[in-house]
């Protein structure tokens, strides 16, 4: 893997663009007051934003979340370092994937991928298919596994430790590169993933998938109930329900961010213990309330720096790269002018 030996890089768009203004459910491009105006007043009007000190209460806002951001990796580095020296796990066994916590459906379909004349044709026999949108669920860990796992991150939530929220939607949940599963658990399940997604998505770098952002998210009654439509910092997104019990609370999708109709269809999807949902990064997508309980997700954005290197996700534009921490946005330094379009060619192959 040609892109392992360089640093992980991120697109400084992380710091103008998508920022949520969460009580007008709006994402929003941001460079100064008259720029939001411009942009985004009326879609901030209608969506009952009307006088001024409420317009001046976003800009706050705002400026706050792109302060945060500016802060995010400085910070991050301090609290995985504080967790490292200080949590004491649980169950410490759950950092290190092992096969015992796959689904044996999981390890049966992996095994049909990576045996020869594996296809697409083939593979969808073993997962099941939801509409005409590329969404697709497959068994992902088993029900023990799960059960420990939730434990597990319960009893981080319940610790002193510090705590970064997983995104600007999701107020509960935990990062799981600060935990320290990154390297045993996470790249190991990308990497059992990835014969999956060569075939799934080849046109998005599904065979040369090469860094993730990880987080599980929490949905309860008193605390995030819901989350807006949305596409992820992703080429390919991995969810994983992991229970605990709860009522509603389903996903629904809509149309892929690139390809936008005038009147886009949507579609619901149930949430099943231990099964994951794959889906493309840009698929719009969100979750409806839940009714009662407790809901927690487990969500993998896979990335692929052939693909994003060419064009970010997020601004649509050619990156402007900026130095990260560990994957980063998962983009990476040109190594010369020769070798992107190669890699690209490569992963298209898959």
């Amino acid at each position: 893997n040609m892109s392992a030996a360089r640093p992980f890089r991120g697109c400084a768009c992380f710091f103008t663009d998508n920022i949520f203004v969460g009580r007008f459910g709006l994402h929003v491009r941001y460079r100064d007051g008259p720029q939001l105006r411009r942009d985004h007043g009326r879609a901030l009007r209608e969506r009952g934003c009307r006088s001024e000190e409420q317009f001046t209460e976003v800009l706050r806002e705002i400026e706050a979340e792109v302060q945060r951001r500016k802060e995010l990796i400085h910070q991050s580095v301090e609290r995985r370092a504080i967790i490292s020296k200080c949590y004491k796990p649980k169950h410490p066994e759950l950092y290190t994937l092992q096969d015992s916590f796959l689904a044996p459906e999981f390890l049966e379909t992996v095994r049909f991928c990576t045996s020869p004349g594996a296809d697409l044709q083939g593979l969808l026999s073993y997962l099941e298919s939801f509409s005409d949108k590329r969404i697709y669920r497959l068994p992902v860990f088993t029900e023990e596994f799960c059960q420990a796992f939730v434990d597990e991150l319960e009893n981080f939530e319940q610790s002193d430790m510090p705590k970064g929220r997983p995104n600007t939607m999701n107020n509960y949940g935990v990062l799981l590169n600060e935990l320290g599963m990154d390297e045993h658990f996470l790249t190991p399940l990308r990497e059992r993933l990835r014969p999956i997604t060569a075939l799934l998505y080849p046109e998005l770098g599904g065979a040369c998938l090469d860094s993730h952002k990880a987080f599980v998210v929490k949905y309860s009654l008193h605390q995030d109930l819901d989350l807006s439509s949305h596409y992820d910092n992703a080429e390919v997104t991995l969810n994983v329900s992991l229970g605990k019990e709860f009522t509603e609370g389903n996903l629904y999708f809509g149309d892929f961010s690139q390809d936008p109709s005038p009147v886009p269809r949507y579609i619901e999807v149930e949430h099943v213990g231990g099964r994951g949902l794959l889906h493309r990064g840009g698929q719009i997508h969100g979750a409806l309330p839940i009714a009662s309980g407790e809901r927690w997700n487990l969500i993998v954005w896979m990335r692929s720096s052939a693909i994003r290197n060419q064009l970010c996700p997020m601004c649509r534009r050619k990156p402007q790269l900026v130095e990260a921490e560990g994957f980063g946005d998962g983009f990476t330094e040109p190594l010369g002018e020769e070798e992107e379009p190669q890699t690209v060619n490569l992963c298209a192959l898959g």
